[in-house]
């Protein structure tokens, strides 16, 4: 049976959580807010809601403020987790803006009230607003010290009923070694929780990927910075590594 365009582009996924980190808006240099960086995100998001996938966003801060840098300059752990919190709204900020301009309607909603700039996360106001269309961006982390932006993004992903988590990264998966370091480091295609225990791959920080096990939450580790990337990770292509149950 031929296939036609419509059952070509048909997503594999009706609502996803994306997680970007910090230093993906600051481009080459890791560094600030990339007005170029973030526009390509943007396109690669607007495609997502073309195809009429559900998006929600968490975005870390390490482009502006990392709270461990902070502890080793002699910052209060806590205090210093809090100011990368504070950097990670800026980071959504940045993001939702630059999604309007591309016509894309974005609500932000954090983890620390702030009213004034965006609104409190509210599971089901969240999930509404994916009903209506909108990309949802969460930030300020899980609103607790001592958290990472990863394990954000997996209680989110489960809060709001995501059916995959989608890890950005500069990287096309998760290989058996350090491919910068090792030129035949095999990459995986798709891999377990339990071999990425087993063998010690860093896919998130312990927290996060306990979540994901438990709740059996799927995450595909790609490139960000390869067109298109999104959409076809959405499309179920082949594309980066899944790691599953």
């Amino acid at each position: 049976m031929k296939r036609t365009a419509s059952s070509r582009s048909k997503p594999k996924y009706k609502r996803i959580l994306l997680k970007l980190s910090g230093e993906a808006l600051g481009g080459d240099t890791g560094n600030g807010i990339c007005p170029e960086t973030v526009s390509s995100m943007a396109r690669q998001i607007g495609e997502l809601r073309e195809l009429g996938v559900q998006v929600v966003i968490v975005v870390g801060g390490g482009n502006i403020f990392r709270g461990l840098e902070g502890e080793g300059a002699g910052i209060d752990r806590a205090t210093g987790d809090y100011m990368g919190m504070l950097a990670t709204i800026i980071n959504a900020l940045a993001l939702q803006n630059t999604l309007e301009q591309h016509g894309v309607e974005t609500r932000v909603q954090t983890a620390i009230e702030m009213s004034e700039v965006a609104e409190p996360f509210i599971r089901r106001r969240a999930v509404r607003h994916l009903e209506k269309g909108r990309v949802v961006i969460f930030g300020g982390g899980t609103g607790n010290p001592y958290f990472s932006t990863d394990t954000a993004a997996a209680l989110r992903a489960n809060e709001i009923g995501a059916e995959v988590i989608l890890k950005a990264t500069k990287v096309d998966g998760i290989y058996d070694s350090d491919p910068e370091k090792n030129p035949k480091a095999k990459r995986f295609r798709e891999i377990t929780y339990l071999d990425c225990l087993q063998k010690q791959l860093r896919v998130m920080d312990s927290t996060a990927f306990s979540l994901c096990l438990d709740n059996k939450m799927p995450i595909v580790v790609f490139d960000l910075f390869k067109a298109h990337n999104i959409r076809n990770v959405v499309l179920g292509k082949k594309v980066g590594t899944l790691v599953k149950a």
